[in-house]
């Protein structure tokens, strides 16, 4: 009987990693698509499509060949920004479409969010895929990597008054 005991508990020592392979084969896919479900879609911008934050600071500081300025986020504080809301938001994209066929496909535009950082912005890509998509030939996104708050407010670059 004692035999019998052992090769029980060894069996169920046994089955343990076992079980536990099966749960993990079954997991790891199952992580990888839950990955892909919150993961960003990759950067549709080039380098050349950024702006960086001290070139549109002078030309706000110059007032001169101002650009058309959309604020793609939650709320425009740089000066002459146009506001149309969270792109990510279908009533907001629309908006912005609806602002953008105004325009000629060669205006200077530069668009901007600074909500958190570029991996995380669920505005920046829906508003590059847009511009393309209608055949802007001249925008640019504001670099700010990070957010709005580190890489413009804290450098001293222009804001509207609240």
């Amino acid at each position: 009987m004692e035999r019998s005991t052992v090769n029980s508990n060894m069996q169920l020592k046994n089955s343990k990693p076992a079980s536990q392979t099966r749960l993990i084969r079954l997991l790891i896919p199952l992580l990888f698509l839950a990955q892909k479900t919150i993961a960003q879609n990759p950067i549709n911008w080039t380098p050349e499509q950024l702006m960086n934050p001290s070139e549109l600071s002078t030309i706000l500081k110059d007032n001169k060949q101002v650009p058309v300025i959309y604020c793609i986020g939650p709320g425009a504080i740089i000066p002459h920004s146009k506001d149309v809301g969270m792109v990510k938001e279908a009533e907001n994209i629309k908006l912005f479409k609806e602002e953008l066929a105004k325009l000629p496909k060669d205006t200077q535009i530069v668009i901007y969010c600074g909500c958190c950082p570029y991996e995380h912005c669920p505005n920046v890509r829906p508003a590059i895929q847009l511009l393309k998509e209608m055949k802007f030939s001249n925008f640019k996104l504001l670099d700010l990597p990070h957010n709005i708050k580190t890489d413009w407010i804290d450098k001293g670059y222009p804001i509207e008054k609240l």
